[in-house]
């Protein structure tokens, strides 16, 4: 079908008048049309302004404007985050936390002897050599022969050692010999200081059993923690090998533990405890620990509503070169949480009464976006190996653990199993010892990657605690109370306890005021949206509705332009190849149909149909014509059968 001829003079007004606006054809025409029919004032004045100065003051002020608006808008998407801490304080009956109780000494010594016999006279022969002195020339002598039964070659792998002025020779103890040392220096002591006697420093080296060559050397500035650290690293082995049941029964009963016990005004006893095993603290007892399914609370602060007991701590019967303070430890936590006693466990000491006074806080953080917490743990990849619940210290013991497993194919003794895994001892994995120091020395370092992947729990619970002391029992009812709590001990009535077997523990609130401190979120999307509005409004008198006209223009239109002038040219390059290749010279069509800028009308009002008919055309085709009428159509059909007499003429008869 043919076009009609108005549809064609508006075709070609279309393609040979200049256009404004988004169909501008170059990127200065479409900035020149917004700025003339934005409502943001600047703009309009960059145009419209006369004179050089004036245009350049409207850009600078502009752009200033623009750059605010940015900034304060950046300023508070980034407040959007933020939290406000609100902290309420509310009285109320509380509930009393878990309170568990060790005994600074893990298991009987009497009960340890033959497993730690071997262990005792390699240390005792440790002292002998390197300070001269023993507990009695003929034991020690006695103690060294026998010495030479069982597991002595384990202790020849990992002698205690005395270095000689940091170089790398030193004293074996147990055959006095000296030896060269190959492999770098660990100090184990953080607050080490390099002066004095050099010769003090006493230590052990660790080698790698796949790798003889490969070796670590822990030195100590104090020949106390030397001691100690060489006789827990084999104490740990030692326990490792003995079962569970076995360990219960080597540690103290609750009957052992407990004298007395009062809370909350009346009496109570060992069926209000809850056996706990620890791996370094033995048996340990938690006094409510909900585990019957109910959760004792407190509905009057003060020490005489706590939790009252008196513990037998049996000093006589302590390992002398595993511990060297004696008492018990407790700490105070939610039923819901693991007690890690060896951490953030409270000492308390014999011949005393300690009393402990509590506040008790609720915190809740807000998770994503507000900060980095995990409400349940469930979206951190470790594996809890607690059965508790989350905790950061959980997360972090569990990561360790799981990474001890990975490298050196077995599990440190301190913490939980993880399943198919079994703890490391010397027997089964030899080189245990030097991947366990190694691992740990990477941990510390925060090069396991644990500390990145470990995360505060969101909400927690937490008991401030104050303590004091008190001199208990004091000396003129010392002799009564001793002899009272010997006969309901069970023992004679002449054979007294001592005080210092003996130590006395107040748990309780000091005030019944609960506080809870949480995180809202500071702002809400509304707020936001009125403050970029503000913005907005203050620095451009800019609207939503103008913002979108940015963006339609600065993004959309002006891309299509950039677009579409990359397309004419890949157009007329791909005409120009084809007509050079078939050697064709250029149509007048081509011509015609891009169109051209008309010189006649540069005014910039609206096209009309004079401008119109006054466009010059290409040079090269014909113009048009009118065509001439065609006269066949002024021939008249008649509507009637025959002429009508009247309009017959005269005279024709």
């Amino acid at each position: 079908g043919a076009m009609a001829p108005g549809k064609k003079i508006t075709a070609r007004i279309k393609r040979t008048l200049p256009v404004k606006g988004p169909q501008a054809p170059t990127l200065s025409e479409l900035m020149r049309w917004y700025c003339l029919n934005t409502n943001t004032h600047g703009c309009r004045r960059i145009v419209v302004s006369r004179g050089r100065l004036r245009r350049f003051i409207w850009i600078l002020l502009t752009l200033s404007a623009v750059g605010l608006i940015l900034w304060q808008c950046a300023e508070l998407l980034m407040n959007y985050y933020s939290a406000s801490v609100s902290v309420t304080v509310q009285f109320q009956k509380l509930p009393f936390p878990a309170v568990t109780i060790c005994n600074i000494n893990p298991y009987k010594y009497s009960s340890m002897k033959d497993y730690l016999s071997e262990l005792d006279k390699e240390t005792k022969k440790a002292l002998e050599t390197f300070y001269g002195f023993s507990e009695g020339k003929s034991k020690v002598r006695r103690s060294v022969d026998e010495g030479n039964s069982t597991g002595s070659d384990f202790f020849k792998q990992i002698p205690l050692l005395k270095f000689e002025d940091f170089s790398k020779t030193a004293t074996d103890l147990r055959s006095g010999q000296k030896r060269k040392i190959e492999g770098s220096v660990f100090h184990k002591d953080s607050s080490i200081v390099n002066s004095g006697d050099s010769n003090d420093i006493i230590g052990f080296q660790l080698c790698d059993a796949n790798n003889s060559s490969e070796c670590a050397l822990y030195t100590f500035s104090s020949g106390v923690n030397a001691i100690q650290e060489w006789y827990k690293l084999h104490y740990m082995n030692i326990m490792a090998q003995i079962p569970l049941e076995t360990k219960e029964k080597l540690s103290y009963s609750a009957d052992d533990l407990l004298l007395t016990c009062f809370f909350d005004g009346l009496s109570c006893d060992k069926r209000h405890f809850t056996r706990f095993h620890h791996p370094l603290h033995g048996n340990c007892y938690t006094f409510n620990s909900g585990e019957n399914g109910t959760i004792l609370s407190t509905s009057t602060g003060g020490s005489e509503y706590g939790l009252q007991v008196v513990l037998y701590i049996d000093e006589a019967d302590y390992n002398p070169f595993l511990v060297t303070s004696t008492g018990a430890k407790i700490i105070v936590h939610d039923q819901n949480e693991y007690p890690f006693i060896e951490d953030i466990g409270t000492e308390i000491e014999t011949a005393a009464a300690t009393s402990i006074g509590m506040h008790f806080t609720r915190s809740r953080k807000l998770s994503k976006p507000y900060s980095d917490c995990t409400e349940t743990g469930a979206d951190i990849p470790v594996e809890n190996l607690y059965n508790k619940s989350y905790s950061l210290q959980i997360c972090l013991h569990s990561c360790f653990q799981k990474a001890m497993v990975d490298s050196c194919g077995c599990a440190q003794y301190a913490q939980p199993l993880p399943a198919g895994a079994e703890y490391c001892n010397y027997k089964k994995n030899p080189n245990w010892m030097y991947c366990y120091y190694r691992l740990h020395e990477k941990f510390v370092k925060e090069q396991l990657g644990c500390q990145q992947i470990c995360k505060d729990a969101c909400s927690f619970k937490e008991w401030a605690l104050t303590t004091s002391i008190a001199q208990w029992p004091s000396t003129v009812s010392e002799d009564w109370m001793l002899r009272v709590l010997s006969w309901d001990k069970g023992q004679k009535i002449n054979k007294k306890l001592n005080k210092t077997d003996l130590a006395n523990l107040m748990v309780f609130y000091k005030d019944l005021n609960e506080r809870f401190i949480s995180e809202n979120p500071a702002n809400t999307l509304v707020i936001l949206l009125s403050n970029f509005g503000g913005q907005l409004g203050l620095w451009m008198s800019c609207s939503v509705v103008c913002v979108i006209e940015i963006v339609e223009v600065f993004f959309i239109d002006s891309l299509s332009i950039v677009m579409r002038r990359q397309w004419q040219k890949a157009k007329k390059w791909w005409n120009n190849r084809k007509r050079d290749r078939s050697g064709k010279p250029p149509q007048a069509g081509d011509l015609e149909r891009h169109g051209h800028d008309n010189p006649v009308c540069i005014d910039e009002d609206l096209p009309t149909f004079n401008t119109a008919l006054r466009l010059p055309l290409p040079q090269d085709n014909p113009l048009p014509r009118t065509p001439p009428p065609n006269y066949s159509t002024l021939r008249l059909e008649t509507a009637f059968t025959e002429q009508l007499p009247d309009t017959l003429e005269v005279g024709q008869h």
